[in-house]
């Protein structure tokens, strides 16, 4: 009998350690999907604030339109209106699936009045100022509550006598039955926070997703040429990447390999005569065979980094920043592998950045930042050189930028004279 209480005892034990593990997870992507979700509606309610200002504009013009000044007031309402939009559109692409907007809208009130877009926008800005403001309110308001309330017990006796002890304005705690109820109605807030915020930020997007995205009838001819532009420089920057693979293999690994041949003749034709010098001459097409092979794995990195795969990103961008001349630091918070032609391109971007750094700003110190998020992948390269970088000189800018255009991602440089130099990439994670 002993024994079968002790398995038993055995068996309970992992299941009960796999159930706490797993409430524990549950747990813990509850809380971080709750973050998210306040950070989503904190920055939502930073629009509505803009957008209930910009509806009360264009109240007040509508209202004054009958005597004149409204007229005035109306084309920097509907600047208000689409600066506010794409404002909006801007902080729901860095959250989720692209916002692909229409071209340019109207500012002059009449065709204002007939342009698509324009009422597409309005209906948007009177959702998001009135129930997009509400909720955005919600999400600032429910953490400074559990906050307030979950602390109590740490404060309650500085308080002044009759103050209110809840974060609603209700109830005063005389004792500590009072602070615990108090506490207690903290962690009800963190409840409610880790249950209801994801359900709201989405609520809080979704007019801005259905009425701000290209209608049906809007205008795409800007996107297209940009798809345009951004297909040919991709195979631009595809091309230039055979030719740089061709040029590698034509001019080191092919001579090499060409000297071996002409080594191992010689050194056939003297084997019988001069033993001595034909040992010679086989060293030296050894010599240039493990060269030649060594220029191979060089062109095999340049196409593809196994390291990459073997290592994942934060390890292929730690290699660089050790090889790199200039003392790098390198700071990685992107956890999820991204597709491989996306991590790919951050590294070459990378590893263009860095040799720029080594060989032109005279820089002490450089620093690699990459951030994953909301569908992106985030790169950030400074040093503290003499800056003045310019993409028309030959500093290999205009290379990074066609290797990012082929993913659709963007690149800002920031380089005044005297510098410090800033390059920052962002890479949608989709391609």
């Amino acid at each position: 009998m002993p024994t079968q209480r002790s398995t038993l005892d055995g068996a309970a034990g992992p299941e009960a350690a796999d159930a706490g593990t797993g409430v524990r997870d549950i747990v813990v992507r509850a809380g971080a999907a709750a973050l998210v979700a306040l950070e989503r509606l904190a920055g939502g309610f930073g629009t509505a604030l803009l957008a209930f200002f910009t509806l009360v504009w264009l109240a007040v013009s509508a209202v004054t339109a009958l005597v004149g000044v409204g007229l005035l007031m109306a084309p920097l309402g509907l600047r208000l209106l689409h600066s506010v939009a794409n404002r909006e559109r801007g902080r729901l692409n860095r959250w989720g699936p692209e916002l692909v907007g229409p071209g340019p809208a109207p500012t002059q009130l009449r065709p204002a009045l007939t342009d698509p877009t324009t009422r597409r926008e309005l209906s948007w800005l009177v959702r998001h100022a009135t129930a997009g403001l509400f909720l955005g309110l919600i999400g600032v308001l429910l953490p400074l509550c559990a906050i307030r309330d979950s602390t109590f017990p740490l404060y309650w006796r500085l308080m002044p006598d009759g103050a209110t002890s809840t974060s609603i304005g209700l109830g005063v705690a005389h004792g500590w039955s009072d602070v615990v109820a108090v506490a207690l109605l903290g962690l009800g807030w963190i409840a409610i926070i880790m249950g209801l915020t994801p359900g709201m930020a989405r609520l809080q997007a979704q007019p801005g997703r259905r009425l701000l995205s290209a209608g049906p009838d809007a205008d795409l001819s800007l996107r297209i040429a940009e798809l345009t532009a951004t297909r040919a420089a991709a195979l631009d920057a595809h091309a230039t990447e055979l030719r740089r693979i061709e040029r590698s293999l034509h001019d080191g690994t092919q001579n090499r390999l060409v000297t071996v041949t002409v080594l191992l003749g010689a050194a056939r034709r003297m084997v019988a005569r001069d033993p001595a010098g034909a040992d010679e001459l086989l060293e030296r097409a050894q010599s240039s065979a493990e060269q030649a092979l060594a220029e191979l794995r060089s062109v095999a990195r340049g196409i593809l980094p196994p390291v990459l795969t073997d290592r994942g990103l934060e390890g292929a961008l730690a290699g660089l920043a050790a090889s790199c001349p200039v003392p790098c630091r390198i700071d990685v918070e992107a956890p999820e592998r991204r597709a491989a032609s996306v991590e790919a391109t951050a590294y070459f971007v990378v590893a263009e950045a860095l040799t720029n750094i080594a060989k032109h700003s005279g820089a002490e110190q450089a620093g690699v930042t990459v951030r994953g998020g909301g569908g992106k992948l985030r790169l950030s390269v400074s040093d503290n050189g003499r800056g003045g970088a310019d993409e028309n000189a030959g500093s290999g800018l205009i290379g990074i930028r066609r290797r990012i255009a082929a993913h659709d991602g963007t690149l800002t440089v920031a380089s005044p004279p005297g510098g410090p130099t800033t390059i920052e990439v962002e890479l949608p994670c989709g391609s």
